[in-house]
């Protein structure tokens, strides 16, 4: 046995190292996109992030950038290596939990852990652990600045002891193990509740210890325990300590005039002794179980408190403070996750249902006086009972038929065909056509509030089944878990359903050709997506081995180990009842679930060793070192073809873009955003980094939320509060949407219009059907007055600029209500007097209120501008000035290395790139340089935006590449003799990939060939606006190479263009007759 635990232990670490050498090699050496640059920055300063928080990882994350000793620069260096450390943990748990199971398998009757036994364990733990490590899925998490790193190891440890308690069950005070897991679970709650998942397989390894005898009725009760302890920590623990906490407070502050938090401190306090005590009485009376439950409880309520930490933050009030969760009713909030609404699980309306009341519930808040009042607010709508259901999977009414058809239709019927538009299509003779469409859900009628008879589509039961399997299950879970032991197509991630992009794929061309078309003569752009990785389901096929082999010899522990793979994957699914149209691939939420079959990859090493010695008649250290040696072709595969993807040590684009976002702007500037990665970028660089500690950073998607426009209101790092006027009752659980009347119909000024919203005068309410009365606009349009100095004063307007300006920007709106927080912007535009420069990094933030032509684009940004600029190219919004714009490309943007072969421009880089229009801007300026007559000047960008982000990185689209073949052909117009041929190796490049992927898609036949020709008449569309291009620039050369491939196509020559290669034809009369 000593022999045993040497080697586990030296074995054990030895993984550890592999692991974390490979995840600290090539973590990313800055902040990564999504949540990570905002964890990152709220860890740095501790300040408060998104619900439901992660108090415990901000504190460790804050140890760890002690270790970055004051240089910025390497604070998400240590973040990112704090999560590489912990996963590469995760990795010798999970080393430690695979060689325990296996050495209970081998000595499960009582014999001896022989010398080939130990080998043979030590080869399944290092297999399996090493699988993991090299996982898509993990691999991605356990090298950025999230939580999911973190919680990953938590899981792996409390598995790991409770084994150990499992070990140590008949020694004395082996109950320790079961306290410190409840202390560590308490704790995992301050990272990710992930964690609670663990408790079925943690009961289930207690139920198995302590009987002798397996019973259904003991499964059935141990099933039942496990239920309850979630639901006792989930949703007792984790909101009724908070809610309890917050009753007392609301007594303390509003009756006996304490201070906030008074009254929840004194709780917590109380609550902690009154549990220990209880705990003591029940160890002197020699209640062992009361006293281990008490204990436990008690440790979990300790780890939990790393939420006190959120709101002792929360009340220094910093820069980014999600919900100020100041005081208890706030942190309940948070908590809860309130802002993002809930969803049915087993009982609820489907998506079409029609509304027959609202769902409401009483809320506290903390108001200006300093004491809590109560307000209503509106979480949902009520339904019918006859469109409610079971099950309801189609649930969210944000989603249309059209998303939810895809997936969950599955019957046909012959109608009359219609194109998108909803026409009729007819034959040649002008006949409707008629074919097979699918047949989704019935139609039912129902009388509205109105008394009138009106139809919905609802989708029936069998559907609603359907999709949960087509959809959650299939492509939302089982298409995760073939990417990480099967192998992926690519890293893109599909806007729908598509054999293109997104699917597993295996490697084995027979196989792949079924399921998603060719796969010889791949276009550059798909055979070069290093995402695409393929293990010849080797992974996959090794773990059902082991699984098959546990099964077979180990019931108990294969249900425990089943235990943790269902409610790691499946039950999520069930939970997380996901709608179409995610905005991220979600499968690290999964992680849990691949680290349960990576458990069986190593069992797969023992049944590869039972064979080999069956085969050879010899049960030895060789035999288990051959098996060994065999299987780790699976970490092999698994790191080989993983590796290209996921080292990001050369890159820093997520960080880049928060930089030239916040450079874009001018001094003293309000910058308005909306998603995760144009706002979480922009705080990382300013609280990281102290980037523009004077731009005021607004995430408008927020702003529907009092506490953020409190929070806006006030000054932070350097820049003044952003200039709100309404008073708070206005927009405190108030005006969550504000009607738009045109009862005055004229155009009237903003600051009328804010002071008519700010009146409580009866005058300016409308009455509800309800009866009750509320605040409206009462103009549809309006005009903001042009401060033409202080627009000049500010830097808005440059002073060569100034006979531009108009006198009044009018807003158009064409809704019939506002938003809250577009009611804010209203109230920010109404005050800011062209004092402070307004920047947007998307036009759609201002695009209901009718400024798509006021805008300034200066290279990332867009500015409000008082100069009329006319949108007539949606791809080209607002005016450019390019002595502002030209020199911010040139010398001060950063493009995160990505000129460098290393880096791996992934999908979601590449979409962000396109969002914000990255490389095309470069080709906007430099034609308004062209416009100037500054010919060498553009083309010197031209050059310079394909040397940053050239095409052997940036995959080509229209919009990247199209603007830069018009600039170069107009430079070569205009007198520059080169800028005709790069203009011509550009387009060259363009069309050969286009070529490429028409070529590719024409192979597809059948069914998947119907499923690619919506690609075909896009790369045809594509091909053709070049073509055209290259004919209206006279390049001859060009057109007479692309007649050549419209011919190869069957196009006639009557419908080409002709540049003297047209082919003759055939003078019929010197054929030869036909015989």
């Amino acid at each position: 046995m000593y022999f045993y635990k040497r080697w586990n232990n030296i074995t054990g670490w030895a993984v550890f190292a592999i692991a974390a050498i490979v995840y600290l090699m090539t973590m990313e050496p800055v902040s990564s996109l999504w949540d990570c640059s905002e964890f990152i920055a709220t860890s740095y300063k501790l300040e408060v992030g998104h619900p439901p928080g992660a108090p415990l990882f901000m504190m460790l994350a804050r140890l760890a950038t002690l270790f970055a000793f004051g240089n910025p620069d390497y604070v998400g260096i240590a973040v990112n290596a704090m999560n590489s450390l912990a996963s590469a943990f995760c990795i010798l748990f999970l080393f430690w939990t695979i060689t325990h199971l296996a050495r209970r398998l081998l000595t499960r009757n009582g014999e001896e852990l022989s010398k080939a036994n130990v080998f043979a364990v030590l080869g399944a733990g290092a297999v399996g652990a090493l699988a993991y490590t090299f996982t898509d899925t993990f691999w991605f998490s356990a090298i950025e600045g999230e939580v999911y790193a973190l919680s990953s190891m938590f899981t792996a440890l409390v598995v790991w002891l409770m084994l150990k308690w499992e070990e140590q069950a008949d020694e004395p005070h082996s109950s320790r193990w079961i306290v410190l897991i409840a202390y560590l679970m308490g704790l995992s709650i301050g990272v990710h509740i992930l964690n609670l998942l663990c408790i079925p397989a943690l009961v289930f390894i207690y139920y198995f210890r302590k009987t002798d005898k397996v019973t259904w009725k003991g499964i059935g009760l141990s099933t039942l325990i496990s239920g309850a302890l979630i639901v006792f920590v989930n949703n007792f623990i984790i909101p009724y300590t908070v809610w309890i906490g917050a009753q007392i407070d609301t007594l303390f502050v509003n009756t006996f005039g304490l201070p906030v938090n008074s009254g929840i401190t004194l709780f917590a306090l109380a609550l902690i002794a009154g549990m220990g005590w209880a705990t003591w009485v029940a160890h002197k009376r020699g209640h062992v179980l009361l006293n281990i439950i008490l204990l436990s409880t008690t440790m979990i309520l300790i780890g939990y408190s790393s939420y006190a930490s959120v709101t002792i933050r929360a009340a220094a009030n910093p820069p980014m403070n999600s919900n100020n969760p100041n005081n208890p009713h706030a942190l309940l909030s948070l908590l809860n996750r309130d802002q993002y609404g809930d969803r049915p699980l087993l009982y609820g309306a489907q998506y079409s249902a029609p509304p027959e009341g609202v769902k409401e519930k009483t809320v506290w808040y903390l108001d200006e006086d300093g004491k809590y009042k109560t307000a209503t607010v509106l979480t949902g709508y009520t339904h019918s009972p006859e469109f409610l259901q079971l099950f309801p999977r189609m649930w969210n009414y944000s989603k249309g038929e059209k998303e939810y058809k895809q997936w969950g239709a599955f019957r046909t019927k012959t109608e009359t065909l219609r194109d998108e538009k909803g026409e009729i299509r007819r034959d040649s003779q002008g006949r409707p056509l008629r074919g097979e469409v699918l047949d989704f859900g019935r139609k039912r009628a129902y009388t509205d509030s109105y008394g009138e008879t009106r139809t919905v589509v609802q989708p029936t039961f069998a559907e609603n089944i359907y999709f949960f399997f087509n959809y959650q299950l299939s492509y939302m879970y089982w298409r995760y878990f073939m990417w990480n032991f099967v192998g992926r197509q690519s890293d893109i991630q599909p806007s729908r359903t598509t054999i293109t992009d997104g699917n597993w794929l295996s490697g084995i061309k027979w196989l792949d050709e079924k399921y998603v078309g060719p796969q010889d003569n791949l276009p550059r752009e798909i055979a070069e997506n290093k995402g695409r990785n393929t293990y010849y389901f080797l992974p996959f096929i090794l773990g059902l081995i082991g699984l098959i082999y546990q099964l077979n010899r180990d019931q108990r522990n294969f249900s425990i180990v089943l235990w943790l793979f269902v409610m790691m994957g499946i039950a999520l699914v069930f939970y997380f009842n996901t709608s179409p149209g995610e905005p991220r691939e979600r499968d690290y939420v999964y992680a849990g679930s691949f680290y349960a079959f990576s458990i069986w990859i190593g069992f797969g090493v023992l049944a590869l060793r039972d064979f080999a010695a069956w085969i050879t008649k010899r049960n030895n250290v060789a035999t288990a070192a051959a098996a060994t040696v065999v299987s780790m072709a699976v970490p092999a595969i698994l790191a080989a073809q993983n590796w290209d993807d996921h080292d990001r040590s050369h890159r820093t684009m997520a960080r880049d873009i928060g930089w030239n976002y916040l450079m874009s702007t001018l001094p003293n500037s309000i910058i308005l955003n909306y998603g995760d990665n144009d706002t979480f970028p922009l705080w990382n660089n300013q609280e990281v980094y102290g980037v523009r500690p004077d731009v005021r950073i607004m995430n408008t998607s927020y702003l529907g939320g009092e506490w953020y426009i409190d929070e806006m209101k006030t000054k932070a790092n350097e820049a003044e509060g952003v200039p709100f006027s309404l008073p708070k009752h206005k927009y405190t659980y108030n005006n969550d949407m504000i009607y738009v009347t045109n009862s005055i119909d004229r155009p009237v000024e903003i600051k009328e219009v804010i002071d008519f919203v700010r009146s409580d005068d009866p005058r300016s309410k409308v009455k509800l059907a309800d009866g009750s009365m509320a605040d409206y606009i009462p103009a549809k349009r309006i005009a903001i007055p042009v401060n033409k100095e202080n627009a000049i004063a500010s830097g808005i307007v440059a002073e060569k600029d100034r006979d531009k300006m108009v006198d009044t920007v009018f807003i158009n709106i064409k809704k019939n209500s506002l938003d809250k927080n577009q009611l804010m912007i209203l109230d920010m535009l109404a005050n800011f007097d062209w004092k402070r420069p307004i920047y947007m990094t998307q036009v759609y933030i201002l695009q209901d209120f009718g400024l798509m032509d006021y805008l300034q684009f200066d290279g990332y940004a867009y500015r409000l501008v008082p100069i009329l600029t006319p949108t007539t190219n949606p791809y080209e919004i607002g005016r450019i000035d390019a002595d502002y714009a030209a020199p911010l490309l040139k010398d001060t943007f950063r493009y995160g290395n990505l000129e460098d072969p290393r880096v791996y421009v992934d999908y979601f880089i590449q979409y962000n790139l396109s969002a914000s229009h990255a490389r095309d801007a470069f080709a906007r300026v430099a034609k308004e340089l062209l416009r100037q007559n500054r010919v060498a000047e553009a083309v010197e960008l031209l050059d310079l935006g394909l040397e940053r982000m050239p095409t052997s990185q940036i995959r080509f689209t229209d919009t990247n590449t199209y603007p830069f073949l018009e600039a170069y052909y107009a430079a070569s117009a205009l007198g520059d003799k080169e800028a005709a041929e790069k203009g011509d190796a550009l387009l060259r490049a363009y069309a050969q990939t286009l070529i490429e992927y028409i070529e590719y898609y024409l192979r597809f036949e059948g069914a998947q060939g119907d499923m690619v020709s919506g690609i075909i008449d896009e790369k045809l569309d594509q091909l053709g606006d070049i073509y055209y291009l290259a004919s209206y620039a006279s390049r001859k050369d060009v057109i007479a190479e692309l007649n050549d491939y419209y011919r190869s196509l069957g196009v006639s020559e009557e419908n080409l263009i002709d540049v003297g290669d047209k082919r003759q034809q055939p003078d019929s009369a010197l054929l030869p007759a036909a015989k």
